[in-house]
């Protein structure tokens, strides 16, 4: 009974108290940062007017109560449901796209565990064996309300705004899994909480630069660190397709389709849309901060020296490891902010060719790298010479027939 005590309560403050919170301040944080890069104010009056109950001054405090505002304005507005709709699925995609998010939280480790009275209580709901694929079958499914949202609108602009997301979803999920592959063979293993800890003791998978024991296991980190850059980069722009960030957002494209898929919505089914983008965005980064840039660990070896530090039987490193890992979450929401804000939307053409004959290809040949250099040790110089030279032959194959089938663009003659 206490254990499922625990497990409710660590819902309740890791996914109300502090997911969910992130996704209006992450709202916040996106008017400051496109105000600061368009040279605008942004959001800076909206607060209590304490003048109306006889105060001098009104409490503006930044602008911070801007996303209590935005919250308001969609709870006011008319929840309007267009007649020509097919109302059953109309309804049920908004739910389908915010759920996903919110379950993938369950997974990820926002701290080290803490000791409370000599009992350790890990920060995680649920330290499955099997995170990464945990979260990429889940949040796959928020796919579904997208296109449901498409289809059941009934109308044009939003039904191609569901059949481009789908066709999106299919052609980054690819590359998402192909990339995360390498960091599961440096790993071996596929539970979050281990990753972590692991990076914790032997270095960030892209700062290995601490927790090695000889020159030798440092020569293999550094080697191993170009795999491991290539998957990041593959991983952290796939992201941002499976969101549909800018610039993948496609299937709400205003340019072209009014609003995409959610046109016809207004009022909270709208913010539904809303806020599963951004609780998409925020579950992302922490995958990409868990994955890459050592999660909650501090590094340098400063993660060994705090772990006894406590208070009255309360350790301290938990409370310490949670703030480090929201201060990266917050970082990388930032620079989310700043590719949105900075990099122009692709065409469709263009997305499409970097899912399939970009990424695809290039974290296919990423696998056969990372393989390679985690199993040298164990294997002969001629082998690993032969490696080498079939993997460089099939990665100029693979140049060679994408710049073949690619179409050139036709002359039109008068």
């Amino acid at each position: 009974m206490l254990d499922i005590a625990i497990i409710i309560f660590k819902i309740v403050v890791l996914t109300f108290m502090v997911v969910l919170p992130l996704v209006p301040v992450s709202v916040y944080f996106e008017r400051r940062f496109s105000a600061i890069i368009q040279d605008r104010v942004g959001p800076n009056r909206v607060g209590l007017p304490l003048t109306l109950l006889g105060f001098k001054k009104d409490f503006h405090l930044f602008g911070l109560i801007q996303p209590i505002a935005d919250g308001v304005k969609l709870f006011l507005k008319e929840d309007f449901t267009p007649a020509h709709v097919r109302k059953s699925f109309y309804w049920l995609a908004p739910a389908l796209t915010v759920i996903p998010a919110l379950i993938t939280v369950c997974v990820v480790p926002f701290g080290s565990p803490l000791i409370i009275n000599g009992q350790e209580y890990k920060l995680v709901i649920a330290d499955l064996d099997i995170g990464p694929l945990f979260v990429f079958a889940i949040a796959s499914l928020s796919v579904y309300g997208i296109t449901l949202a498409g289809w059941a609108s009934n109308s044009k602009f939003p039904f191609i705004g569901g059949v481009r997301s789908t066709a999106q979803m299919i052609s980054y999920e690819i590359a998402l899994g192909l990339s995360i592959i390498p960091v599961l063979l440096y790993f071996g293993d596929l539970n979050l909480s281990k990753i972590v800890q692991y990076q914790a003791d032997h270095g960030w998978l892209l700062l290995p630069f601490w927790g090695h024991d000889d020159a030798h296991t440092l020569a293999s980190k550094l080697l191993f660190w170009f795999p491991a850059a290539i998957a990041f980069l593959i991983f952290t722009i796939s992201i941002f397709a499976e969101t549909n960030r800018m610039p993948f957002d496609l299937p709400e494209c205003e340019t072209e389709l009014v609003g995409g898929y959610h046109t016809e919505y207004s009022s909270m089914k709208f913010a539904m849309f809303f806020m599963g983008e951004y609780a998409a965005m925020v579950i992302g980064s922490a995958m990409i901060v868990t994955l890459f840039l050592g999660g909650w660990s501090m590094g340098f070896g400063l993660d060994a020296k705090i772990a006894d530090w406590n208070i009255a039987g309360f350790g301290l490193a938990g409370f310490i490891h949670l703030g480090v890992f929201m201060t990266k979450l917050i970082g990388f929401i930032l620079f989310f902010i700043l590719v949105r804000w900075t990099v122009p939307r692709f065409r469709y053409d263009q997305l499409m060719k970097l899912g399939w004959v970009v990424f695809f290809e290039a974290a296919l040949i990423n696998v056969f790298l990372a393989a390679l250099i985690v199993a040298a040790p164990q294997l002969q110089g001629a082998i690993i010479g032969t490696g080498a030279v079939l993997l460089v032959i099939l990665t100029l194959a693979v140049i060679w027939v994408a710049k073949v089938s690619e179409e050139k663009p036709k002359l039109l003659r008068a």
